[in-house]
């Protein structure tokens, strides 16, 4: 009697493949103008974007291309938006009535050195309040926070009588000594240090890794977002800064560019100076703009990613 036997089933070897995900479909934007969205879609969305726009870039616009205009252009009853005859006057005028290259090489010094020297110390504090048990780190810390909250105005006559005393009156020490620390710099970089993986330290310490390696080879390299949001913030602040340099400056040869410019205010008052007045604005903005252009894609990713992915 012949019993009959079920067949065992080849045994496959080999991984087996896991099964696609399905990639999320892109928005269509028929639906965000489709009759119930149509009112969330312009409230929430293009009505704020359009806000924006013109109180932010209008001006900004209006500003750049009235640097290109003649005096007809700018004082008239019939403004239009675009030079009608574009002209490089006006940055002409404004380099004969300011030693424009040297304030501009003196913004240059101040901004670079004032903001390397910053963030240096902002990396390096707040490594030393994250990584190394320092005696009353919290009340440390709680100074830097008060610092924080308290305006820099507030300062401005206890640093003007002790700088005054060192002999730093109208030299470009003497702008860049009183701002050398940050605290918003090493309380953000602080917050991102707590973020980071103990292990990766760890590591580093079995490897016979110092404190001063472990910065450079362990933290920096993976805070590099981070990093570049607070250099960013600081070179805007260091160049832009306005009413220390004007208190403590007194000879145009070492005023900053924005001080300088604020001399060409005075000097040219009458009403046909607006174009003047613009072409020294844009002279301003342009060296942040670029600076901006160039670290951007860090300023979001330094606000809110994490260091390791």
């Amino acid at each position: 009697m012949t019993s009959k036997m079920t067949p065992i089933p080849p045994v496959t070897t080999g991984s087996v493949k896991p099964k696609k995900t399905p990639k999320p479909k892109k928005p269509d934007w028929r639906q965000a103008f489709a009759p119930k969205n149509l009112a969330d879609t312009l409230l929430a969305g293009y009505l704020p974007i359009l806000i924006a726009l013109l109180v932010i870039v209008l001006p900004l616009a209006w500003m750049v291309l009235s640097s290109f205009k003649p005096a007809n252009e700018i004082v008239t009853l019939d403004p239009s938006l675009l030079p009608q005859d574009p002209t490089l006057s006006n940055y002409e005028t404004v380099g004969d009535r300011v030693p424009l290259l040297t304030v501009l090489g003196n913004s240059v010094i101040v901004t670079v050195i004032g903001a390397t020297v910053k963030v240096v110390l902002a990396i390096t504090t707040a490594y030393a309040l994250v990584f190394i048990r320092v005696p009353g780190v919290n009340l440390i810390f709680l100074g830097i926070l008060v610092a924080l909250m308290v305006p820099p105005e507030v300062s401005m006559l206890p640093n003007y009588l002790t700088i005054s005393s060192l002999g730093g009156r109208d030299t470009l020490w003497g702008i860049i000594l009183p701002g050398l620390g940050t605290a918003f710099g090493t309380f953000l970089l602080r917050q991102h240090f707590m973020a980071l993986p103990k292990e990766m330290f760890e590591a580093a310490e079995l490897d016979g890794a110092g404190h001063f390696r472990k910065l450079l080879q362990s933290a920096v390299p993976v805070s590099i977002p981070a990093i570049a949001t607070v250099s960013l913030v600081t070179i805007v602040n260091e160049w832009n800064n306005f009413l220390w340099p004007l208190i403590i400056i007194d000879s145009p040869e070492k005023m900053t560019l924005p001080v300088g410019l604020n001399l060409l205010q005075s000097i040219e008052s009458q009403t046909g100076s607006y174009g003047i007045l613009m072409a020294g604005a844009v002279l301003v903005i342009v060296p942040v703009l670029i600076i901006f252009a160039a670290l951007q894609r860090y300023i979001v990713a330094g606000l809110t990613q994490g260091a390791v992915k």
